[in-house]
């Protein structure tokens, strides 16, 4: 039963991050042509939910793995980088910076290849895997 119940957490995980990431290009494409229309409707609300179910099911993964997220280093080089993609999001969608909303993007496909990998030096493990 954990098993199946831990299995279920990882696929919403993956669902909210898949999810986060198009919402937020989504939100960066339309901010470029109208910087209010990402600020009505469901895209003022909708990244909000899915980011917060994105961390409660992270929170979920790491307690029911009994895992501690400082003492690996994939997972504290996931938090750290999580909190860089916040830091770029606010200063792309707030400063107007298109750099920090690149930056960010960048960033994102850093943490899938950290959890894909279990490894923060991720290309060493991914050009062993392509080999």
């Amino acid at each position: 039963m954990a098993v199946t119940g831990y299995l279920l957490l990882k696929g919403i995980h993956a669902g909210c991050a898949l999810t986060s990431i198009t919402l937020f290009i989504w939100r960066g494409l339309l901010w470029r042509r109208d910087p209010q229309s990402i600020r009505r409707g469901v895209l003022r609300w909708l990244p909000h939910l899915v980011d917060t179910l994105l961390l409660a099911s992270a929170l979920g993964l790491v307690t029911l793995g009994a895992r501690n997220p400082l003492a690996e280093p994939w997972l504290a080089a996931k938090i750290t980088a999580l909190l860089g993609y916040i830091g770029l999001g606010l200063v792309a969608f707030r400063g107007g910076r298109r750099w920090a909303w690149y930056a960010a993007v960048a960033l994102f496909a850093y943490i899938v290849a950290v959890a894909v990998t279990k490894d923060p030096l991720v290309l060493p493990t991914l050009s062993r895997r392509l080999a």
